[in-house]
Order: structure tokens, then C-alpha cells, then sequence
């Protein structure tokens, strides 16, 4: 491990909550499986497998539903966006492949709700495409998509029904300018802004599933716009996405460095957010090379 990241994966494992098994968001806070399922990954990117990690995985398969889902609380059970997440941290567990299997068929068997489209509608995107939202019987969304592309990839769903759709949901969120924000494209005939980390997100969730020519305009923009910024969100989802499409930034590291020191100034990183850098870091060929 790069000497440079042991303080910070020691800040993320001071957020394990020995008597609940998982991870808490922020130090002294209590267990949420989003962080739970981020640290697991952090600490086996970095080569850190300890029975901290077996206890967070099994934590997470504890808090699975019949249906096959993880709630982000036991008061929110709509809010179902913890599932897929929750499969990439049992990636290469064995212990694990029949609660990795039914948080898949989870994804598989659920969708936003949508409509059709029409020209008189507010939006400019096409609402009938199906993907994933973050709130059960809501709209599908960017991000909650993507992640769940990702997890259908990793477990050999890449050519699934729902995948397909849920490509060309994304390629249909794509703004013209190149990019993606949370999942309209125009409002009102005005098209909105892309953000950093919801394009470095789709980036990395279509990598093999579509050709490059089709995301040429997005590579482009995260190019332009990475190295300007110092945030853990953007600078993570953006390395990782250009990282998927082998454009790499060769100062990627430092910018990661800068990030992380900037918690000394303006305070500690929640614990997904630090897990996000911390696995940036450590897979400069993108997110599939550690998982």
C-alpha cells in the first residue's frame, strides 16, 4: 500500500462499528450501509482484507430483505439505492454469492416509474426508458442507474434486457454538449449543465457496453473540466470514469493527495466520499480492475 494513504485508511477503519459489524458515515455516528458497503471496498482495493471486512459484508447480508434488497434504514424501506452497492462489496465472496445473487434478481425485478414521452412535455428527456431511481416507485435517475450498471456488469449481466434499456436510458440523458447532471437534458427548451461526477459515473457504468464514438463529446468535457477540481466527489468520479476509457490523468495522484489533505482545512470527508478517493487511488485503470 502507498504509504501516502495509510492515515486516511486508518481515519475510514475509526469509523467501524465493532458491536453493529458495519461502518458509520462519520466518525461517532451510526451505522449506514451505503458507508458500510464504500469501505469495504476502499479497504480491499487496498490491499487491507481483515475481519473488519467480514464483519461489514455480513453486516450488509444481515440487513437484506426477503425481496432481496438494502435499505439505506429500517424506516426508509423505499429507499432502495444501498442494493447495489451492497453487490459490489460481496464481489469475490464467497460467503456471500447467494445474497450477491439476490440483491441482483432485486435489481433485475424493480424500475422507476415512467411514462411516455411527448413534445408537450416539461423535459426533454425520453421518460419511457427504464433504469433505476433512488427511492422505489419514483423517476429513474443518472446515478442510481449507472451503479447499478456497474453491479450488472460485474456479476454477468451485461446483456440482460434491463441492461440494454438501461444503456439507452443513459446515452438518452446524455446532454449534446457531451456530459450528464442527475438526468435531465433540457427544461423548459433550455439544456442544463453537466456535472463532473455524474459523467465520470455513466462513464465508467457504459465502458464495454457502448462504442467510444458514442461518448466521445463527455470524455472530452471530464478532460477539460477534471483538473480543476479538488473535491472528493468530482475528483473521484472523474478519474474513475476517465480511467474506464484508459485517459488517466499522468497528476491524477497528486490531485488525489491535494484532496485528501484538504481535510485538515475544511473537515473530514464522510466516509463514502473518503472510500471514493481512496479507490480512485488505487485503481488507475478504472473501477473494474479492483473489484
Amino acid at each position: 500500500m502507498d504509504s501516502s494513504l495509510e492515515k486516511h485508511l486508518k481515519l475510514l477503519r475509526g469509523r467501524y462499528l465493532e458491536a453493529q459489524g458495519g461502518f458509520a458515515l462519520q466518525s461517532g455516528g451510526g451505522y449506514r450501509p451505503d458507508a458500510t458497503a464504500w469501505a469495504v471496498l476502499a479497504c480491499r482495493a487496498l490491499g487491507d482484507e481483515t475481519d473488519m471486512i467480514a464483519a461489514a459484508q455480513h453486516r450488509l447480508a444481515k440487513d437484506q430483505l426477503a425481496d432481496g434488497r438494502i435499505c439505506l434504514s429500517p424506516y426508509s424501506p423505499e429507499a432502495c439505492w444501498p442494493t447495489a452497492l451492497s453487490v459490489l462489496a460481496w464481489q469475490k465472496s464467497s460467503n456471500y454469492q447467494e445474497a450477491q445473487r439476490r440483491g441482483v434478481q432485486y435489481l433485475l425485478s424493480t424500475t422507476g416509474l415512467h411514462g411516455r414521452r411527448s413534445p408537450e412535455k416539461v423535459v426533454g428527456h425520453d421518460a419511457s426508458l427504464k433504469g433505476w431511481p433512488w427511492i422505489a416507485r419514483t423517476h429513474s435517475w443518472v446515478e442510481p442507474t449507472a451503479i447499478t450498471l456497474i453491479a450488472l456488469k460485474l456479476t454477468g449481466y451485461q446483456h440482460h434486457a434491463r441492461t440494454r434499456e438501461a444503456v439507452a436510458m443513459l446515452l438518452d440523458r446524455q446532454l449534446l454538449g457531451g456530459g450528464w447532471n442527475y438526468g435531465n437534458t433540457r427544461v423548459f427548451g433550455r439544456e442544463l449543465a453537466p456535472y463532473l461526477h455524474s459523467t465520470g459515473l455513466a462513464l465508467t457504468a457504459l465502458k464495454e457496453l457502448v462504442e467510444r464514438q458514442k461518448v466521445e463529446k463527455s470524455l472530452s468535457y471530464l478532460q477539460d473540466g477534471v483538473f480543476r477540481v479538488r473535491t472528493p466527489l468530482s475528483l473521484g468520479w472523474g478519474l474513475l470514469g476517465l480511467a474506464a476509457w484508459g485517459e488517466r490523468p499522468p497528476d491524477s495522484r497528486e490531485w488525489i493527495a491535494e484532496s485528501l489533505n484538504r481535510q485538515g482545512r475544511y473537515g473530514f470527508y464522510n466516509t463514502c466520499w473518503l472510500s471514493l478517493l481512496l479507490v480512485a487511488a488505487a485503481a488507475p485503470e478504472g473501477l473494474a480492475s479492483i473489484l
